[in-house]
């Protein structure tokens, strides 16, 4: 009798496995139809609960649709537990991180006020659709952009670290020239703005009034342009090599016989042992 049980729940298992987690089943499409759907509505919902006018008028339905959204939520993440052969890989990797987040908010407002606030954070779930959409290209373009931007980390920071010198000096300047009367009242003070005119922002909640600081404003002014410039630069250039060399490491081939590695198209024999190459490329 046990082992029917067993069966029948190892069954039922795997058939709750292919809805939640397949996507090449009608069931399995459905559901991931029905769970987008459900994660974009309650992400609007918590986006109109912000509206006064509006929660004011509404609010009781749409706390009743926020926790019919989280108690379907809480049945998805127990199922997508139980079903999971490794359930421990998926309740500690990112998307059963984000998962779980997604369902706390709504039972942490009884403790703290406005928490379910922190629903927004459903979002994140709605990174579900490359895998749902098999947007294989585009995950292939973000696995390249990650490539670039990890291979160009080390420049980046010593970019970075050049930008608060910079701001840390020219801060310190502004303070000495401007002074207290014209709103520099302390140096971190003067680094901030020197940080926001540095960066094009421009709050104007701080402005020199000397010549001497307007001269410098300016100059950070037109320098800020080309320190957005840079790591835009950085990024780019590692992107393109890295697409580069996936474009050269698609057309090389090796030899049959000595295994050397050939990277002229059009060479029809093996450059360091003659042997007749074939015209197929390594892919």
């Amino acid at each position: 009798m046990r082992k029917k049980l067993k069966n029948k729940w190892d069954i039922l298992k795997q058939k709750i496995y292919i809805v939640i987690y397949g996507s090449n089943t009608f069931a399995g499409k459905l559901f991931d139809l029905v769970l987008l759907a459900v994660i974009l509505l309650s992400v609007l919902l918590v986006m109109l609960e912000s509206i006064e006018s509006f929660d004011m008028k509404h609010h009781i339905s749409l706390k009743v649709c926020e926790w019919i959204i989280t108690v379907f939520f809480t049945i998805e993440y127990i199922l997508r537990i139980l079903c999971n052969k490794k359930p421990l890989k998926y309740v500690f990797s990112f998307y059963g991180i984000v998962d779980l987040i997604s369902i706390l908010p709504m039972y942490l407002s009884f403790f703290v006020a406005d928490a379910q606030v922190l629903t927004v954070v459903r979002a994140l779930r709605l990174l579900r659709l490359f895998g749902i959409l098999n947007l294989v290209p585009y995950i292939g373009q973000e696995s390249h952009l990650k490539l670039a931007i990890k291979a160009s980390r080390t420049k980046i920071i010593v970019f970075v670290y050049f930008v608060l010198v910079v701001s840390i000096i020219l801060g310190a300047l502004m303070y000495v020239i401007e002074g207290k009367d014209n709103g520099f009242t302390s140096i971190p003070r003067s680094i901030y703005w020197c940080i926001v005119t540095l960066t094009t922002v421009g709050y104007g909640d701080i402005a020199p009034q000397t010549i001497q600081g307007q001269m410098i404003a300016s100059f950070i002014m037109i320098m800020g342009y080309g320190i957005i410039a840079v790591p835009t630069g950085i990024v780019t250039a590692e992107f393109s090599n890295i697409k580069r060399n996936r474009l050269d490491a698609r057309k090389r081939r090796n030899c049959p016989s000595c295994t050397t590695t050939i990277y002229d198209e059009d060479a029809n024999y093996c450059y360091n042992c003659g042997q007749k190459l074939g015209d197929v490329f390594k892919k």
